[in-house]
């Protein structure tokens, strides 16, 4: 993985590269943005004119080269950041196989795959997440009621990542404007010529050392 910035080529800046892949991402920066994008994949060359990824270094656009679909060639998998901030992380992913040119692979987005694989409930007592019939819930009594959202909300942040050959994303699970109460963390697979949830769980933050986005 690289989320190294660089130093200028022409009017475009290397945002990011894999240097051992031969996998530069180049882009320019306006208006406090990364836009319009260069991905030179070994030696060919790809517009993306429409990408976005803000222009903080610590947020700077993440590569991948890895098999995560397990077909034993390796797939280009790049994660932008679109926004940040306090309780605040937009990303989308790119996920891309090689046959002859790069052809992107449809990747089933995480919201989507929460709303139609959990039921949730919040009350001024507790917030419950129930998923494939496992019910996880987690304390509200010490929280001002007049602050808890009508529901648990989720996207706030949105954080995608390939861990141990698997792409993954982290979604928060927020109750409050300032309380989050834990991530739900999807693990995609590919089927039907798309990445899709292989599995979906919900972590509490009093259990941090399960969370992969946060080991070791």
């Amino acid at each position: 993985m690289s989320t190294r910035a660089e130093a200028k080529v022409g009017e475009y800046k290397v945002v990011s590269e894999l240097v051992d892949e031969n996998i530069t991402l180049y882009a320019k920066e306006m208006d406090g943005l990364y836009r319009d994008f260069k991905l030179v994949f070994k030696g060919h060359r790809y517009s993306r004119p429409f990408w976005l990824n803000v222009t903080n270094p610590t947020y700077a656009p993440e590569l991948y080269y890895q098999d995560i679909d397990q077909d034993r060639k390796k797939e280009l998998i790049i994660a932008l950041t679109k926004g940040h901030g306090t309780g605040v992380r937009d990303e989308e992913v790119y996920v891309y196989r090689y046959t002859n040119g790069l052809i992107e692979v449809l990747v089933d987005h995480p919201l989507a795959i929460i709303y139609k694989n959990t039921k949730t409930k919040l009350t001024t007592k507790k917030a419950e997440i129930i998923i494939n019939d496992k019910i996880s819930t987690v304390e509200t009594k010490s929280l001002d009621p007049s602050h808890l959202f009508e529901d648990i909300a989720f996207g706030g942040i949105l954080d995608y990542a390939v861990i141990d050959q698997k792409l993954m994303v982290r979604v928060s699970a927020q109750i409050t404007p300032a309380e989050f109460i834990g991530d739900i963390i999807i693990v995609y697979e590919y089927k039907d010529k798309m990445y899709q949830a292989k599995t979906i769980e919900f972590i509490s933050h009093d259990k941090m050392e399960e969370n992969p986005f946060y080991g070791p």
